[in-house]
Formats: C-alpha cells, sequence, structure tokens
C-alpha cells in the first residue's frame, strides 16, 4: 500500500492545522498508545520509580517498574508485594496532569471513539463515555486464572489496597502512598491475601496481552463490537484519526489501521502528536497531521481556541 518512504512531522503549524481538522470533523476517532500517560505523569523510571519501588531497586538492582514486573520472585507473597504497588499506583491513583482531562473538553462534545493500548483506565477516570471506549490490551485493574479454566475477570481493587496497606503504606484520598514516620515497607503480602483462581485454585495472573492466555472475557468483546459498529457506521463520515503517542511496540492495533483507513476513506485526516516518531506515509502527505511534541502541551494549545 505503501512506498515506505515517511514524512516527519515538527511543532510548527501543525497544531492550527489540528485545530481545523478538529473544527471540520464528523467523527473523531482517538488511538492512544503509553506516550499519552507518559504525557500525564504516568513515568515508570526515574523519582517515580524511586518513590515507591526504592527497596525492590536496591535488593533486585532492576531499574524500572516495568523490567520488576517481569522479574521471576521467588514467592507468590513477594511478587504480589511488588504488583499491588505496581497496580495500585498505574490504577488506582490519579494522573499527575490533567491530560486526560483536557482531552475529554475537547471531543465531549462531539462524535468520538477510543481504541487504546493502554491499560491504566486513565480514559475512563476521566470521564469519557464508557460505550466509547476499547482496551485492547486489557485493564490493571482486573485478574483471571493464569490457565486459563475459565474466560473471565475479576475486579481487583478492594483486594489491592489490602495488600498495599498490609505493607505498611497509608492511602491518601487521592490515592497516593505515604510511609509513617520510621516505617520499612514489607515487600511480600499475607499469603491469605494471594489472589487465586475461584474454579481452579492455581494463581490469578493480570489481564494484560503478553501471551496466549490473555483473556478476552465479554465486556472485552462487547466493546470491540462497539468499535467495529462505529467504524462501519462513519466510514463515509469526514473523520479524523488522532493517533496520540502510539510507538512501535504494537503498530497493528492503532498505527497500521489508522493509516489504511485514511488511505481508503475519502474524507479521512490521520494526526499523529507524539514526542520525537510523529510520522506518516509520503502517500498520506496531503492527508496527514504530524506533530513531534508533548501531547499535553499540544492539547493545552489546542484548548486556547477549542474548535
Amino acid at each position: 500500500m505503501f512506498s515506505g518512504k515517511l514524512v516527519f512531522g515538527s511543532a510548527e503549524g501543525g497544531v492550527d492545522r489540528l485545530r481545523d481538522a478538529l473544527r471540520s470533523a464528523e467523527a473523531v476517532v482517538i488511538g492512544a498508545g503509553a506516550g499519552l500517560s507518559t504525557s500525564a505523569g504516568y513515568v515508570y523510571s526515574g523519582e517515580r520509580f524511586e518513590r515507591y519501588f526504592g527497596d525492590f531497586r536496591r535488593k533486585y538492582r532492576y531499574g524500572d517498574m516495568y523490567s520488576g514486573g517481569f522479574y521471576p520472585y521467588a514467592t507468590l507473597e513477594e511478587q504480589w508485594a511488588y504488583w499491588s504497588r505496581y497496580i495500585h499506583i498505574n490504577r488506582y491513583m490519579d494522573p499527575p496532569k490533567p491530560v486526560y482531562e483536557n482531552l475529554l473538553a475537547l471531543v465531549k462534545d462531539r462524535d468520538y471513539f477510543v481504541i487504546t493500548t493502554n491499560v491504566d483506565h486513565c480514559f475512563q477516570r476521566a470521564g469519557f463515555d464508557k460505550r466509547r471506549l476499547f482496551y485492547t490490551q486489557g485493564d490493571y485493574g482486573l485478574w483471571q486464572c493464569s490457565k486459563p479454566c475459565h474466560r473471565a475477570t475479576y475486579d481487583n481493587r478492594e483486594t489491592v489496597r489490602r495488600m498495599v496497606e498490609a505493607q505498611g503504606f497509608l492511602i491518601a484520598e487521592n490515592g497516593d502512598l505515604t510511609l509513617p514516620e520510621g516505617v520499612t515497607p514489607a515487600m511480600a503480602v499475607p499469603t491469605e491475601l494471594v489472589p487465586r483462581c475461584p474454579r481452579c485454585g492455581r494463581p490469578m495472573s493480570m489481564n494484560l496481552r503478553a501471551d496466549d492466555t490473555f483473556v478476552e472475557d465479554e465486556g472485552w468483546r462487547a466493546h470491540a463490537m462497539l468499535y467495529h459498529n462505529y467504524l462501519e457506521e462513519h466510514r463515509t463520515r469526514k473523520t479524523l484519526f488522532m493517533e496520540l503517542g502510539v510507538g512501535a511496540n504494537t503498530p497493528t492495533i492503532v498505527k497500521v489501521p489508522f493509516l489504511r483507513m485514511t488511505h481508503e476513506w475519502p474524507d479521512a485526516v490521520y494526526a499523529c502528536v507524539n514526542y520525537g516518531e510523529a510520522f506518516a506515509p509520503m502517500e498520506l502527505e496531503e492527508k496527514s497531521i504530524c506533530i513531534d511534541g508533548d501531547i499535553g502541551c499540544v492539547l493545552d494549545q489546542l484548548a486556547r481556541q477549542a474548535p
């Protein structure tokens, strides 16, 4: 379909073009990747990692939350001590910056749909209509059987809270974790809190698409159909495909379909906002808006004169 030659964007002029595209679009399809949550302050390394996982870093010498999630801990109690903190701060704690809320303000009165590879549930917590959301890769807030012996998922909020508190943390109203003075956090949870499948008794695992054990439950399938139907109903409309922070890890979920549909739909426009990775195929140059910059800053600029 495409030659492989790319057009790279800059920050100059793109915001005005994107504002005009938003203003004239009859439908807006948002495709979101990890860069959107990074812009909102969900950073997996550096100060934020040290603040909540300094003890694990010192013991195991990994340098970011993502690496810690794959570490082969010796016991389930220690594994779930790590993962309960991880889930809490990346699923139940408010993001440091209102990037998702600012995005909602731009599209809340529009005909929109969101497809995202993010698993932090920030869209729904910001107020996006859940019937206009498709989380393709799972949800930090759900567990499933690790086998899996059945195709259901389970909400983990209450158990995660108990795990975090069992390690010595206090949970603030906004979800932030603090330790009482002089308290060293435990690096294991009580055995009775280790989640196990209610049917077969095996350990639970995260409902994240890491391999072929990922459970596409009833809710996942329903939202996949909502997205499919939305696209079918809008293919002749003036549509803006707005890709935000999508990297190269899973291009077949957002980037490739967005480019294909922009090419095939007569009134479609493709917008890519990404720090360091804003590009489009040469064949779509006239139908593309590529902005190399921080998503939060771009949304702030758009909001100064909302469409």
